[in-house]
């Protein structure tokens, strides 16, 4: 499982004119899982994203998670995360998981999540969406859960 996490000020994502999801500050987080990931996989990468010491402590280091900062989570499918360039010019996405298996995992991310008192909110999985944020430091984080990064 890969994510990008952006912590933010704002985020939101949109299909068509209707909002699906938004926060205030807190963070965004990119997510796609691999047809190799599981369960643990996705309960693994929650407690990365809640615990991340990203935010900044009172004297201005990054030493806080989203947990402790009271901050919510936008999270949004991007199984474009596991497109593969090494070879040519068009992306190969072999290795991320069939829709059904993605969306079940992508689901137990959210609600472990959750289940840590983070507040989330979703983007649509599988629609076309815009997201938008306000990337707040800029700070981002990429990470793979089978550490390939």
């Amino acid at each position: 499982m890969r994510a990008v996490v952006q912590r933010v000020s704002h985020a939101g994502v949109r299909v068509g004119d209707r909002i699906v999801g938004e926060v205030g500050a807190g963070l965004l987080a990119l997510v796609s899982v691999g047809s190799d990931d599981d369960e643990r996989d996705a309960r693994s990468m929650a407690e990365k994203i809640a615990e991340l010491r990203i935010f900044p402590d009172a004297g201005g280091l990054m030493n806080r998670s989203l947990r402790e900062t009271g901050g919510a989570l936008l999270l949004v499918s991007q199984f474009t995360l596991h497109g593969d360039v090494r070879r040519g010019r068009r992306p190969s996405f072999i290795a991320a998981a069939p829709p059904a298996l993605a969306r079940t995992l992508y689901e137990v991310v959210g609600g472990s999540v959750a289940s840590l008192g983070v507040p989330v909110a979703y983007g649509e999985f599988g629609a076309q969406m815009a997201v938008e944020l306000v990337n707040d430091g800029p700070v981002t984080i990429l990470i793979d859960t089978k550490r390939l990064f």
